[in-house]
């Protein structure tokens, strides 16, 4: 008999964890349609609507080879980009621990802003969900256990919103449109190789050093300061490769991610892009 009750209490268990998991992920939905419909309603008109190579002019020399390497006379100004991701995330700071994740990333560029909704496997049938989200001048992260149980929960503060930012302009390799002086970038020489690109937004301002290879595409990034907390802020950088063609543009599919520390850099994030959309200006 008391056999019996053991099954009927796993099996009410297990029937208890499937409700929770499908509830967590309906609630998890909800809050990415609102954020991802916020997003969407920031648009804004943009001009251009094209890319002219007269834009050029004066620029430093490594950054108009990579735009006469990345882009096409004519080509469209991208407005939206819509993604999905596989990889690995290091879940901790100290040592290796990778764990996979998917993702799904919306970017406007209109109204500058985007939302990363990841799935990170923290063991068998377990997931963290993650919104990484730039939203109308404002950066956050949200992690969540399941869609349920909160455990990291940042927002609205300016380390915040310049993380994020730094985060958003790292990525416009993928939507490399955005990196034109017309889309508000300003150009600083450093060398043969090198460039300075500066972005702001509202009340935050955002550096990065990009480093060009032999073929003019960017090989990395880097600031100097990127918060991790409201306390501590610390090098970033970042590695692309595995250019492709996408809608005329030469994107990098693959890159990785990390903090650097006096004996090296840390990575955080290996991933690679698995299916990408824009929509552009009309």
């Amino acid at each position: 008999m008391w056999i019996q009750w053991i099954v009927m209490i796993g099996v009410l268990i297990i029937v208890c964890l499937g409700i929770a998991a499908i509830y967590g992920r309906y609630r998890w939905q909800l809050e990415t349609d609102q954020l991802r419909t916020k997003l969407k309603g920031g648009r804004q008109t943009m001009q251009p609507k094209i890319f002219n190579p007269k834009e050029l002019e004066g620029l430093p020399a490594p950054v108009q080879r990579f735009f006469q390497t990345v882009l096409k006379e004519g080509q469209p100004i991208v407005a939206a980009v819509k993604l999905s991701q596989q990889g690995q995330f290091n879940m901790s700071e100290t040592e290796s621990k990778w764990s996979p994740f998917t993702a799904t990333q919306l970017v406007m560029t209109q109204q500058l802003g985007f939302d990363w909704d990841a799935r990170i496997q923290m063991a068998p049938g377990v997931n963290a969900f993650v919104h990484d989200t730039y939203l109308l001048g404002e950066g956050s992260l949200h992690a969540s256990l399941l869609g349920l149980f909160t455990v990291a929960n940042m927002h609205g503060e300016p380390e915040n919103n310049q993380g994020e930012l730094l985060r958003f302009f790292a990525e416009t390799t993928w939507y490399p449109t955005a990196l034109l002086p017309s889309q508000g970038v300003r150009w600083e020489a450093i060398d043969d190789n090198s460039a300075r690109a500066t972005l702001t937004d509202g009340a935050t301002t955002v550096s990065l050093v990009f480093q060009f290879n032999a073929e003019g595409t960017i090989s990395t990034m880097r600031a100097e300061a990127r918060y991790r907390d409201k306390l501590t802020a610390m090098p970033w950088s970042g590695r692309f490769w595995e250019y492709s063609i996408r809608d005329g543009m030469l994107i990098p599919l693959e890159g990785e991610v990390g903090w650097e520390y006096p004996e090296g850099i840390r990575l955080y994030f290996k991933g690679k892009i698995t299916e990408i959309h824009y929509e552009f200006v009309s």
